[in-house]
């Protein structure tokens, strides 16, 4: 009879730490899953917003976006960035008298033209003096210390600033933490505004279940559901392929 009661003590006291143990997983596996999906988010946030630069250059530069993302390294890794210096504005005088930056640039443009027959200039500096002081509609037009010089520079430096370069690149289209998956990414090239006007748009997405896979498997299934009840993506994006939103991360 001891024996049996002694049983059944040890029994319901092992029950009670088993309870125990599974109110405290209970209580500390959702946090645990909370603090590793904020830390993740971060990195693969982080990805996203690189990859709209890139998309948003290759838009700047083509006109539409791309889905190949292979194609999206081979323009970062292979095409200049083309940016405009700029010296010199036109003043408000000149703005009511109907001068603007493209009539202002064609006008320099010309002059150039017309002095590099006349003249051999060591650099853009001494030709732009040349024409400053010289062109008659330059002079008319005031457009003395107005300059507009088209220059070409390294595609991934001009954008990440020393981030990554041609041997790192190919990482800003894997998903972090997703055992090399990729970002899946989409274009509507011909979506077109209710007033009739052509908007390209594309949408990098990376899934919950390619960043979060390796956690809490009943955690990942809860947020999935939360999210797709609140008919949300189920994941991080940037972009819309439905409608223009200005190219923004559902996070923002």
């Amino acid at each position: 009879m001891k024996a049996s009661r002694i049983i059944v003590i040890c029994a319901l006291g092992l029950a009670v730490i088993l309870m125990g143990v599974f109110c405290v997983k209970s209580v500390t596996t959702p946090i645990k899953f909370e603090k590793t999906k904020e830390a993740r988010d971060v990195e693969v946030i982080k990805h996203l917003v690189d990859l709209r630069t890139a998309e948003v250059e290759f838009h700047h530069q083509k006109g539409v976006f791309t889905a190949n993302l292979d194609s999206l390294l081979l323009f970062l890794k292979t095409s200049p960035k083309k940016e405009v210096l700029k010296e010199g504005s036109l003043t408000d005088k000149q703005l009511e008298a109907g001068l603007n930056e493209t009539k202002a640039i064609k006008i320099l443009n010309e002059a150039k033209k017309k002095a590099l027959k006349k003249n051999a200039f060591d650099d853009n500096d001494a030709l732009y003096a040349y024409i400053w002081a010289n062109d008659a509609e330059v002079i008319k037009n005031g457009l003395q210390g107005f300059r507009r010089d088209t220059i070409e520079s390294n595609m991934i430096q001009a954008l990440y600033k020393g981030e990554y370069d041609a041997t790192t690149i190919d990482r800003i289209i894997v998903i972090p933490f997703s055992n090399g998956q990729r970002f899946e990414m989409e274009v509507n090239n011909d979506y077109k505004t209710s007033q009739g006007i052509r908007v390209p748009l594309f949408e990098a997405r990376a899934p919950f279940d390619s960043y979060l896979g390796d956690l809490n498997k009943q955690e990942l299934v809860n947020l999935n559901d939360r999210e797709k009840k609140l008919e949300h993506y189920t994941g991080l994006k940037v972009g819309d392929i439905y409608a223009p939103n200005n190219n923004a991360g559902n996070w923002e």
